[in-house]
């Protein structure tokens, strides 16, 4: 995929790291304006383009922000997220959304491309996309009327992260096309295709499971090897493996918390012996407990299932267990993926390609920084789709998809032959 014929200036809003600016530069576009309320990402962001983000846009002048034929934004999601509160369009964070629309009602730039996260197609019933889709229309833009949905893992990018994105044409330049992406076409994905080699790796051991934590993984290994089939899909709670109290009022918890109770008791009655012996043994481990003593499997039915040959999360709910065919998506918080069959979290580097940034993208000198700006980033080959798509009009529904991940060629992720 190369340069695109057309050149248009645009601007970075809530630019983050810059998956936008990356995914826009390298088309041939040029970056006049970006802003972030985040210090740390704007000191990313200069370093790596030599462009100083303004601060909060809600504090900046719309006519002060320069002429431009694009905005890019990947608003904060956490108003419309799962693991945010969800308030959507009534938070504070969600009318940032309107920030947008006074920047595009003023400069009436020719595209609009929103990122923003799956949740917010169906977020109060679809009342908050319904407020977004109106009022982009009555500033003027053609757009449809449901949003795309897309993750990288459709083109063979090893990362399920799905956004939605919305993309916006003026009016007068007609009706924005549809995206008629075949998702049936199965594109295959690798984790190994973003994995370093050990030695490649400088301060190895900061990626390494400690032994306390590959004891414990032992533990649920040897868990999971030893119960009978079917292997359990729902959350596995340690200490409700054992008989019912009849003296708890279990009726009065919430349904779901009940409903995994019940199947935690269930499970316990059809394997008693061996879990009997097991839990005795935890006391040994010295991790286990907390969400330490939780465990969720969600690698499908095995004969032979091997938690090291899984990803894994340590995260609040427990620990829990994917195939390895790609990552679930990076998040801002700390659940970095581990890499069993390399028992080491993913780096902060294997987490840029994941979101398609360049080798040469410098990074945050401390990873828990660099790991929460990658979990907040765009990917940057589907802003890079997209945005071929909203300007050239292809049609993608007669393309041919070779998606290689080449750490050593200057185009990281060729899109297309």
């Amino acid at each position: 995929m190369g340069k695109m014929d057309k050149n248009y200036r645009y601007i970075d809003l809530f630019c983050g790291i810059g998956g936008f600016h990356q995914a826009l530069s390298s088309l041939g576009h040029e970056c006049v304006f970006a802003s972030d309320i985040d210090k740390k990402c704007r000191e990313t962001y200069e370093i790596n383009y030599g462009i100083k983000p303004e601060g909060d846009i809600t504090q900046i002048d719309e006519k002060d922000v320069p002429n431009h034929d694009i905005i890019c934004a990947g608003f904060p999601c956490q108003s419309f997220s799962k693991s945010g509160n969800r308030k959507g369009i009534n938070d504070p964070r969600g009318t940032l959304f309107f920030d947008i629309l006074r920047i595009a009602k003023h400069h009436q730039p020719k595209y609009l491309i929103l990122e923003n996260v799956r949740n917010l197609a169906g977020h109060d019933q679809g009342k908050t996309w319904q407020t977004i889709y109106k009022n982009l229309v009555d500033i003027g833009y053609s757009v449809k009327e449901e949003p795309i949905i897309f993750s990288p893992h459709y083109l063979g990018i090893p990362q399920n992260r799905e956004r939605v994105f919305i993309l916006c044409q003026r009016k007068d330049m007609g009706e924005v096309p549809g995206f008629n992406f075949d998702y049936s076409k199965k594109v295959p994905c690798s984790i190994d295709d973003i994995l370093s080699k050990d030695k490649e790796i400088a301060n190895l051991g900061d990626y390494q499971l400690t032994k306390d934590q590959i004891n414990l993984i032992d533990y649920w290994n040897e868990f999971i090897q030893n119960i009978k089939k079917p292997l359990p899909g729902f959350p596995i709670w340690a200490n409700r493996l054992k008989e019912l109290d009849p003296k708890e009022d279990i009726e009065s918890l919430a349904k779901w918390e009940r409903t995994f109770i019940i199947k935690n008791n269930a499970l316990y009655k059809d394997n008693k012996t061996f879990i009997d012996k097991w839990l005795k043994k935890s006391g040994k481990v010295t991790l286990f407990s907390g969400s330490k003593a939780m465990f969720e499997w969600q690698a499908g039915q095995l004969e032979n299932p091997d938690v090291w040959n899984t990803i894994m999360h340590f995260r609040p709910s427990g620990i829990r267990v994917k195939n390895p065919t790609y990552f679930p998506a990076l998040v801002a918080i700390t659940q970095t993926s581990i890499v069993g069959k390399l028992k080491r979290f993913i780096t902060p580097r294997e987490g840029a390609r994941l979101q398609s940034l360049s080798e040469e993208f410098i990074l945050h000198e401390k990873d828990n920084v660099s790991y929460k700006q990658l979990g907040n980033a765009v990917n940057v080959q589907v802003v890079k789709m997209f945005a071929d798509f909203l300007i050239n009009n292809e049609d993608f529904s007669h393309q041919e998809y070779n998606l290689t991940i080449n750490q050593d060629s200057e185009d990281q992720i060729p899109l297309f032959t």
